[in-house]
């Protein structure tokens, strides 16, 4: 499923994305993710966990001293990925996002939209089973923003579960897709439109 998560700022939606990826721990109830309760998994649990989840950061945490190939990489090194098959991968998804020209570059050499790119190839280079976007397209211009939704929509069609937090209520009337509205960290609203797909 595709689902938007809306509300603004402080309403709790990098909460809700980090307690889903395991980076904050809930004071109190459950979590499940993939069938597994993440309060309960031990340290050593996590990591494999998060080999199924791509994130796409609100501050891209992409490292600096890593090219952009590098930085897409890590996605695939850490399920051991051979090297020969991540290249190709990686190639691939900098191809779609348009930097495949810009694949030897540094990070902080990319303007904040290429930067955004990068992030979103790193966390869909290792096709996960669920993605979580923090603001994707928060600095895109219009054109480049429709390109990287119309991606992250497809990811979905491909059986992907996607949660995208945003603040642009454009995007939501354009998908047509669920949207779960957040304030003071509680649900206010989900909305689902007629005829709207998953």
């Amino acid at each position: 499923e595709f689902t938007f998560l809306t509300g603004p700022s402080g309403a709790g939606k990098t909460t809700l994305l980090e307690l889903l990826f395991g980076a904050e721990h809930p004071s109190e109830g459950q979590i499940v993710v993939l069938g597994r309760n993440i309060s309960r998994l031990g340290e050593a649990a996590v990591p494999r966990l998060r080999r199924r989840i791509g994130v796409v950061f609100q501050d891209f945490k992409l490292l600096p001293r890593l090219t952009v190939e590098e930085n897409v990489a890590l996605a695939l090194d850490v399920v051991g990925t051979p090297r020969r098959d991540a290249r190709a991968k990686v190639f691939a998804i900098l191809k779609q996002l348009g930097l495949q020209h810009r694949r030897y570059h540094h990070p902080l050499s990319l303007s904040g939209g290429e930067q955004q790119r990068v992030a979103i190839a790193r966390a869909l280079v290792n096709e996960p089973e669920i993605l979580l976007a923090d603001e994707p397209t928060g600095n895109l211009d219009a054109e480049l923003t429709l390109e990287i939704m119309d991606l992250i929509v497809g990811t979905a069609l491909r059986g992907t579960t996607v949660l995208v937090a945003t603040h642009d209520l454009g995007l939501v009337d354009r998908y047509r897709k669920r949207s779960v509205r957040l304030e003071a960290g509680r649900v206010v609203e989900d909305h689902r439109p007629a005829g709207s797909s998953a």
